[in-house]
């Protein structure tokens, strides 16, 4: 009877396990998503206010064509071969706003925290980024999600903050809507912790 006892809450504790394991699809949150960063020269309140223009600038001219797309990866591919346009269409941005540094844009993979959007948290872990890094890039930095486009209203109007959540599955929108308070949402961190790890000792 003890057996029989053991052996049930063992499946119990199993189905528990795997109930609560983040699945392939949920982990696809990193390589489906777009992260932009923008790196003030300086933290002096010219240099932030630039570090807000560009971003303005760079959300308006870039951000909605890459809601055409359907998957990140075409996104990817079209951002790889805007990057030149996009640098110097902000340089020439800042040359129109009198500002005597360049700026240098690229595609890179980046860290993130833990960080909200609203109602969506995204979790912490290794992104795809499209960096732009003002003069020395020395200021307070500013982040948000090119794709899906999820950061729109800030420089459009009326365009709604959640706008980008229907590019993702219904699994990644449930998991980043549950956010941090979600015991996958936990578990997707820790790996990305652990392999964050295994990367920077290997």
């Amino acid at each position: 009877m003890n057996k029989l006892i053991y052996t049930v809450l063992l499946l119990l504790a199993l189905t528990l396990t795997i109930s609560i394991i983040p699945t392939e699809s949920e982990a696809k949150i990193y390589s489906d998503t777009v992260r932009l960063h923008i790196l003030a020269n300086s933290d002096s309140e010219e240099d932030q206010k630039t570090k807000l223009l560009v971003r303005d600038f760079v959300l308006k001219n870039y951000a909605s064509e890459l809601s055409s797309f359907g998957c990140a990866t075409e996104a990817k591919e079209e951002l790889q071969g805007l990057l030149q346009l996009i640098e110097g269409g902000v340089n020439c941005y800042l040359s129109r706003l009198g500002v005597k540094y360049q700026a240098t844009v690229t595609l890179t993979e980046e860290w993130y925290d833990t960080r909200e959007y609203g109602d969506y948290t995204l979790p912490r872990g290794i992104y795809s980024s499209l960096r732009v890094l003002l003069g020395d890039a020395g200021g307070k930095n500013w982040w948000c999600v090119m794709y899906p486009p999820m950061c729109l209203d800030l420089a459009l109007e009326g365009a709604p903050l959640d706008d980008g959540i229907v590019d993702y599955t219904k699994e990644e929108a449930i998991l980043i809507s549950k956010g941090k308070y979600s015991v996958k949402f936990k578990l997707l961190e820790l790996v990305s912790e652990a392999m964050k790890e295994i990367s920077k000792n290997g």
